[in-house]
């Protein structure tokens, strides 16, 4: 069976953004009070989920509402570093090159955000106009909803999609959606640990590095 589309999330599947925004918010969660939270308890808690679900459950940790400018102040804080940092994966170009058919981005970063992040990285030609966002549907992830928008816009049958992800609401969005999905835990901090993580919550198998991804493409598409 090829697939009619193969659909790639974003931060910390095609770049590396994660540990940046992490870093950032969590010295901003320490600011405000949430002294306890280390980057385990943010990657355990935030990676994978819309902007706004994690804020709710940053001030049900914290006990108390976040102030007005928190996003405001992650963002800056967050831009300040993107220009000299953002990088794309090592290989990704290379991989997305060699394998053929449609790809495109589903993602819960914002579009305005996302599109910016992917230009800087240097790998917005490789997908645009096809990038969506969590913020053009209903629900985030762990729901399905943007993996499917991203199926419908491309006129792809989800059963025959499948779906690169970094993050276990990640894997249980492209399931509930009814797409094969592959875990990618190259910039994982415990790559063998998430890589048990993803696996428990439905991948079909876990891609450590670009090099190996179009041979695990055509190993599932088999």
């Amino acid at each position: 069976m090829a697939f009619e589309l193969v659909i790639y999330d974003c931060d910390g599947t095609l770049i590396d953004s994660e540990t940046l925004y992490a870093e950032v918010s969590l010295a901003l969660c320490h600011e405000v009070g949430l002294t306890g939270w280390t980057l385990d308890d943010y990657f355990n808690n935030l990676v994978g989920i819309p902007l706004a679900a994690g804020f709710a459950v940053i001030e049900a940790a914290l006990g108390r509402p976040l102030p007005a400018d928190f996003e405001s102040r992650i963002e800056a804080g967050v831009a300040a570093r993107l220009a000299d940092e953002m990088r794309a994966l090592p290989g990704v170009r290379a991989a997305l090159t060699e394998l053929a058919g449609r790809r495109c981005v589903a993602s819960s970063t914002s579009l305005a955000p996302l599109r910016h992040n992917l230009g800087l990285a240097g790998l917005l030609d490789l997908f645009d106009p096809h990038v969506f966002s969590a913020s053009q549907v209903a629900r985030g992830k762990p729901a399905p909803d943007v993996f499917l928008f991203a199926a419908s816009r491309m006129q792809a049958r989800p059963e025959r999609c499948l779906v690169l992800e970094d993050s276990v609401p990640g894997v249980a969005a492209a399931r509930a959606a009814g797409m094969r999905v592959a875990g990618f835990v190259g910039t994982a901090r415990d790559r063998a640990a998430m890589g048990e993580r993803l696996l428990a919550a439905g991948a079909a198998l876990i891609v450590e590095r670009y090099e190996d991804w179009p041979r695990a493409v055509a190993g599932l598409a088999g």
